[in-house]
Parts: C-alpha cells; sequence; structure tokens
C-alpha cells in the first residue's frame, strides 16, 4: 500500500513537471518553433481544428515558421487565426505557403515573459506540494487505520520529501533553462 501511494505521488509530481515544460514551450522567445501555434485553432468546415492537422508546419530558419496548408482554400483561414491570437505575430502568405517571422524581444517584453515563466514555474512547486500532502495524509490515514507502522509511516514520509525535493529541483533547473533562453538575444 505504501509503495502504491509513492508510486502514485511520483506519477503525479512527473505530471506536473511535464505540464510545465509544455506550458514553458508555449511562452514566446526570440526563436521560432512550431510548438509555438500548437494552441491556435481554425475554423475547418464548422469545426475548429488545430493548425497541425490541416497544414504542414516547419522552420525556414531560426525566425521563420513556414506553415504549408494541405487545401489551397485553408491559407486565409490560418492567416486570420494566426493574426487574431494572442501571439502578436504577423503571418505573410506568398500563395500556398505561409511565412511567419518571429520579431525579436524587447527587454521590457523579455521582462514580462520571465515574470510569466516564474509564475508558471511557482504553480508547478505548489501542484507537487500539494501531491506531496495528499500523499502524506493517506500515509497518516494507513497508520491511524492500523494498516503499517509508525516506522514504516516515517520512512515512507521521507521518501515522499525526497520525491518531493526532485521534483521541485527538476522545475528549478527547467526554469532556469527557460529564463537563459529568453535572456538570449
Amino acid at each position: 500500500m505504501i509503495a502504491d501511494i509513492k508510486r502514485t505521488a511520483e506519477q503525479k509530481m512527473g505530471k506536473s513537471v511535464d505540464t510545465l515544460k509544455t506550458d514553458l514551450g508555449k511562452v514566446r522567445t526570440g526563436r521560432a518553433h512550431t510548438g509555438l501555434l500548437d494552441h491556435i485553432r481554425v475554423d475547418y468546415y464548422g469545426t475548429p481544428m488545430p493548425i497541425s492537422q490541416v497544414a504542414n508546419l516547419t522552420l525556414a530558419d531560426a525566425r521563420t515558421v513556414t506553415i504549408q496548408p494541405f487545401e489551397k482554400k485553408m491559407g486565409p483561414v490560418i492567416e486570420k487565426a494566426i493574426r487574431d491570437s494572442d501571439l502578436g505575430l504577423n503571418p505573410a502568405n506568398s500563395g500556398d505557403l505561409i511565412r511567419v517571422p518571429m520579431p525579436p524581444l524587447t527587454e521590457e517584453r523579455r521582462r514580462d515573459l520571465i515574470k510569466v515563466v516564474r509564475h508558471e514555474a511557482e504553480n508547478a512547486r505548489i501542484a507537487v506540494r500539494n501531491i506531496r500532502r495528499d500523499a502524506n495524509e493517506h500515509l497518516k490515514k494507513l497508520l491511524k487505520d492500523h494498516a503499517v507502522a509508525e516506522d514504516e509511516e516515517r520512512h515512507a514520509q521521507t521518501d515522499v520529501q525526497k520525491l518531493t525535493d526532485r521534483f521541485i529541483a527538476e522545475i528549478d533547473r527547467v526554469l532556469a533553462a527557460k529564463e537563459a533562453d529568453l535572456m538570449a538575444i
């Protein structure tokens, strides 16, 4: 039972870190990457679809994403969806290919993005701590129900704390890498 609690806590903490990585991937740096457009949806015959399902996304260079729609008539729809998004991008349509240049970030905008990134990291840390709290509550319940001995419960709590420390350190590493990426010119 203790092993199940620890395994569940570790899986949930891992998911929290993965979610943080996904969220930070959406934060725009000066460099282009196709994942930046993942959350943008386009109207495809009345159904909202991700751009990646109606077009081929590639990197032309370090600062340009190229989009080649599978159907020619989707070009203007994709272009409008990108323009209307909160990313502040200005796509250029050249027939059957849409180029999305990434404008360089200003110093002020970089600082604002770092605040956003730190907030996301703090939310991930809080999620990991909440998972630790839940695991410890389950362990205390086992002790209260006389399902485990006090020593086992104490050792298990120590293991859960070590897990927590490991995942918080991972969150800090991910945050440091993203901050370095944002400050690189």
